[in-house]
Protein backbone atom coordinates (compact mmCIF):
# COMPACT_ATOMS: atom_id res chain seq x y z
CA UNK A 1 0.00 0.00 0.00
CA UNK A 2 2.80 2.66 0.80
CA UNK A 3 3.54 1.90 -3.29
CA UNK A 4 0.47 3.26 -4.04
CA UNK A 5 0.99 6.11 -1.43
CA UNK A 6 4.42 6.76 -3.03
CA UNK A 7 3.28 7.00 -6.60
CA UNK A 8 0.02 9.37 -5.58
CA UNK A 9 2.90 12.08 -3.74
CA UNK A 10 5.14 11.92 -7.13
CA UNK A 11 2.01 12.73 -9.09
CA UNK A 12 1.48 16.33 -10.12
CA UNK A 13 -1.53 18.46 -8.04
CA UNK A 14 -2.68 18.93 -12.14
CA UNK A 15 -2.85 15.20 -12.57
CA UNK A 16 -4.48 14.36 -9.58
CA UNK A 17 -7.20 16.66 -9.97
CA UNK A 18 -7.58 15.53 -13.57
CA UNK A 19 -8.21 12.03 -13.12
CA UNK A 20 -8.81 11.87 -8.97
CA UNK A 21 -12.02 10.17 -9.93
CA UNK A 22 -10.82 7.30 -12.58
CA UNK A 23 -8.76 4.57 -12.11
CA UNK A 24 -8.90 3.09 -15.71
CA UNK A 25 -7.04 4.34 -18.42
CA UNK A 26 -9.77 3.28 -21.00
CA UNK A 27 -12.40 5.71 -18.91
CA UNK A 28 -9.71 8.64 -19.05
CA UNK A 29 -10.42 8.12 -22.90
CA UNK A 30 -13.72 7.93 -23.11
CA UNK A 31 -13.53 11.00 -20.58
CA UNK A 32 -11.16 12.92 -23.31
CA UNK A 33 -13.68 11.93 -26.24
CA UNK A 34 -16.60 13.04 -24.80
CA UNK A 35 -14.84 16.63 -23.95
CA UNK A 36 -13.72 16.75 -27.66
CA UNK A 37 -17.25 16.21 -28.94
CA UNK A 38 -18.69 18.81 -26.72
CA UNK A 39 -15.88 20.96 -27.66
CA UNK A 40 -17.06 20.43 -31.34
CA UNK A 41 -20.45 21.25 -30.46
CA UNK A 42 -19.43 24.72 -28.21
CA UNK A 43 -18.68 25.93 -31.94
CA UNK A 44 -20.63 28.78 -32.76
CA UNK A 45 -21.91 27.42 -35.99
CA UNK A 46 -24.95 29.49 -35.88
CA UNK A 47 -23.16 32.14 -36.61
CA UNK A 48 -21.48 31.01 -40.01
CA UNK A 49 -24.03 28.81 -41.48
CA UNK A 50 -27.84 30.48 -41.70
CA UNK A 51 -29.65 27.61 -41.56
CA UNK A 52 -32.89 26.81 -39.54
CA UNK A 53 -32.17 23.23 -38.50
CA UNK A 54 -28.26 24.51 -37.68
CA UNK A 55 -29.82 27.33 -35.41
CA UNK A 56 -31.91 24.64 -33.81
CA UNK A 57 -29.31 22.04 -33.05
CA UNK A 58 -26.34 24.51 -31.84
CA UNK A 59 -27.88 26.79 -29.43
CA UNK A 60 -24.41 28.25 -28.51
CA UNK A 61 -23.60 31.69 -30.24
CA UNK A 62 -20.52 33.16 -28.67
CA UNK A 63 -16.71 32.04 -28.17
CA UNK A 64 -17.03 31.53 -24.42
CA UNK A 65 -17.93 27.80 -24.09
CA UNK A 66 -15.07 26.71 -26.62
CA UNK A 67 -12.43 29.12 -25.18
CA UNK A 68 -13.13 27.15 -22.23
CA UNK A 69 -13.27 23.43 -23.39
CA UNK A 70 -10.22 23.74 -25.93
CA UNK A 71 -8.02 24.16 -22.44
CA UNK A 72 -9.93 21.80 -20.81
CA UNK A 73 -9.48 19.12 -23.77
CA UNK A 74 -5.33 19.79 -23.44
CA UNK A 75 -5.58 19.31 -19.70
CA UNK A 76 -7.27 16.22 -20.20
CA UNK A 77 -4.88 15.51 -23.00
CA UNK A 78 -1.56 16.32 -20.84
CA UNK A 79 -2.53 14.33 -17.97
CA UNK A 80 -3.24 11.20 -19.94
CA UNK A 81 -0.07 11.44 -21.83
CA UNK A 82 1.77 12.33 -17.85
CA UNK A 83 0.00 8.73 -16.92
CA UNK A 84 1.57 6.83 -19.78
CA UNK A 85 4.69 8.12 -19.70
CA UNK A 86 5.06 7.37 -16.05
CA UNK A 87 3.31 4.08 -15.73
CA UNK A 88 0.70 5.27 -12.99
CA UNK A 89 -2.32 3.63 -13.92
CA UNK A 90 -0.99 0.25 -12.06
CA UNK A 91 -0.74 2.55 -8.88
CA UNK A 92 -5.06 3.90 -9.07
CA UNK A 93 -5.90 0.10 -8.45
Amino acid sequence: MSNTNDQTKKMPIWVLLAFSSISKRKHAIILIWASILFTIYCFPFANFIDNEMVTTLFLIDDWSWIAMMLPICAWYILSLRWMDQNDSWESLK
